[in-house]
């Protein structure tokens, strides 16, 4: 028996099922469940699945779009273990447990269409040069209710010893936490029982909307599995009492969108960080490192909006005025930036990427991020003048693509993604997000018969 596996049992002996769960290029996991008499075939490397099943769409379907000398035939792969990662699923009333798992070819090598595989990479390809980055995630969610028509609607406080709704926004406000006390605390639970690191939460700007933070880490691909993990969390604990967690990156309109804040900051091999300049006395005290970093970011950004921004939805949430950043401008202790620099110290200097929605797949959206760090170290971009702190952005034009089909031909015509995360994937991806992009705008919404159906 796997080391793993016996540890696992003999800590929770009762377990009797257990999920699979990779994760797609929609960041969404797959799972299958398997039968404690099975446990072992899987971590024999016995199990397969289809090939096609990262690359579905949001609805989990493939499209026969994609390339078929890629994907011709839907041959198997493997199904192999993430180390580490088994853990108990509490919101459910049956002994089950979780596994990642991760997608590999016939001969146990990385699949080239698994998220984790392009993630892992990048990473090389900094490791190469003694880069080593240290990531974090902030991700913001709605708690939804039933609301008219059964459509749903933000889950909003009462206003205690009446029936009446609290209005208005009410961030960070302590009473919002208390009046879901027993989501959060079984949220905290599940996030013990399964290692997601979760650091601090709070009341964001929309009614019924959260964020949760989770703890800096060393390892890349273990940030965006603890991102992937805590969605999960959210959503399962909110499901058991009666509830629903909703993630897309703009749910309601004229409420502030979900985002995925990504936090990174680059040590050598040595463990000093390359972000901060220990000789300056400036107000951010940063390295050239970091000045490049900056450049390659800023200089990959339109590219990866389609990884930052993956589904139609997402765009609604790029409006101005939202905190949601229209232009790769960059600055120190400024929120309106898509490249904050946060107030730290020697050790924490950091870059806070704040592009992403909380839709976005974590391992592709890291993987952008690092492809354009190491651009940018590799390639001395200059990220030109950093935005003075307390800068209204009203005069700064919105240069990143705003509508999906613009994102898309931007991403493809990206000769740097397509350098870092790989000329298939990438082509599989755009194939995949193209059909899927057709097939949405030829509905023919509501808003339409409202708007046009009598006037034209």
């Amino acid at each position: 028996m796997h080391a793993d596996l016996k540890d696992f049992l003999q800590r929770y002996p009762d377990t009797q099922m257990l999920e699979l769960l990779a994760v797609d290029m929609n960041g969404i996991p797959r799972c299958k469940r398997l039968h404690r008499s099975e446990f072992d075939s899987f971590f024999a490397g016995k199990q397969k699945c289809l090939a096609s099943l990262p690359l579905v769409n949001t609805a989990g379907e493939f499209r026969d779009e994609v390339d078929e000398r890629l994907i011709a035939g839907e041959p198997d792969v493997l199904l192999l273990p993430v180390s580490g990662s088994l853990a108990p699923i509490p919101w459910l009333d049956s002994p089950t447990a979780q596994v990642f798992a991760r997608f590999c070819e016939l001969d146990g090598s990385p699949a080239w269409m698994d998220p984790r595989t392009i993630l892992s990479r990048v990473v090389e390809r900094l490791a190469a040069d003694d880069l080593h980055p240290v990531i974090a995630t902030e991700m913001e969610f709605y708690l939804l209710e039933e609301g008219e028509g059964g459509a749903p609607k933000p889950k909003t406080s009462r206003v205690p010893g009446t029936s009446m709704s609290q209005t208005g926004v009410q961030f960070s406000l302590p009473e919002e936490l208390w009046d879901n006390e027993d989501f959060l605390e079984d949220v905290r639970i599940a996030c013990e029982l399964q290692s997601v690191p979760m650091t601090t939460v709070h009341a964001e700007f929309g009614s019924g909307q959260f964020e949760i933070n989770t703890r800096h880490v060393d390892d890349p691909l273990l940030a965006c599995d603890h991102a992937v993990l805590l969605k999960r969390i959210v959503k399962g604990v909110a499901r058991r009492q009666g509830s629903a967690a909703c993630f897309m990156a703009k749910p309601f309109a004229g409420q502030t969108g979900n985002g995925l804040h990504i936090h990174v900051s680059l040590y050598n091999g040595a463990g000093e960080n390359l972000f901060h300049d220990p000789a300056s006395e400036a107000v951010p005290a940063i390295s050239d490192t970091m000045r490049h970093a900056v450049g390659g970011l800023a200089d990959t950004m339109a590219d990866a909006m389609a990884i930052f921004a993956p589904n139609a939805n997402s765009y609604r949430r790029l409006e101005p005025g939202n905190y949601v950043p229209l232009s790769p401008l960059w600055g120190y202790n400024h929120r309106d930036m898509a490249l904050r620099l946060p107030v730290a110290g020697a050790k924490d200097t950091r870059i806070e990427h704040r592009v992403a929605g909380a839709d976005a797949n974590p391992y592709l959206v890291v993987a952008a991020i690092l492809a354009g760090i190491h651009h940018g170290i590799t390639q001395d971009c200059d990220p030109g003048p950093m935005v003075e702190e307390g800068t209204a952005l009203a005069d700064y034009p919105c240069t990143l693509p705003r509508r999906w089909d613009a994102a898309l031909d931007a991403f493809e015509a990206s000769t740097v993604l397509h350098d870092y995360l790989g000329a298939d994937y990438c082509s599989a991806f755009a194939s995949m997000r193209r059909a899927e992009n057709e097939a949405y705008h030829a509905q023919i919404p509501e808003l339409d018969y409202q708007w046009y159906l009598r006037a034209v």
